[in-house]
């Protein structure tokens, strides 16, 4: 794919409809300037808001990719695959981001009991002090958890693990 080609062919679609980059921002919900790097083919748009451009701009999804027209149109069957694909695409995002959700929670949870032990010089001796030690370390295995969630290789660690207990 040619992000610059596929930036003028934005550019291009805008114009025809006689839009500034700050009301297609509004439009779109973004701001103008991710349209401006959008045209300049330095981002690229996600797969819902290039279903959203389709629509708008009444080009298919192979047109807004390539940067150029095409004399047929794509058919329904195939627009409808990609609209399922986009919504479980989203479906997968939410359910991450909920469980990264619940894991920040525990964490912080956590080390709010461990600075009140450490507070209150519990944290020292005895129970108190394995029980510190566990929430401390439980909130830094959640940090690790949301850092893992907020990057790509979440993707490759389940893979793994899915891997891994399909073989047992």
């Amino acid at each position: 794919m040619d992000q610059k080609k596929t930036g003028r062919f934005f550019k291009e679609l805008r114009n025809e409809k006689g839009w500034t980059q700050e009301q297609l921002a509004e439009k779109l919900n973004v701001s103008g300037r991710t349209i401006s790097r959008w045209e300049t083919g330095n981002n690229m748009p996600d797969l819902d808001m290039l279903i959203e451009m389709t629509d708008f701009y009444d080009v298919d999804i192979r047109e807004l990719i390539d940067g150029e027209r095409k004399s047929e149109k794509m058919n329904k069957d195939m627009e409808e695959t990609v609209l399922k694909v986009a919504d479980y695409s989203n479906e997968e995002k939410n359910r991450l981001m909920k469980k990264l959700h619940y894991f920040s929670w525990a964490g912080v949870i956590t080390f709010i009991v461990f600075l009140v032990l450490d507070a209150m010089d519990l944290a020292d001796s005895g129970l108190t002090e394995h029980i510190a030690s566990l929430c401390l370390g439980f909130s830094f295995g959640m940090l690790i958890v949301a850092v893992l969630y907020t990057s790509r290789h979440i993707y490759k660690f389940r893979a793994f693990k899915k891997r891994v207990f399909q073989q047992k």
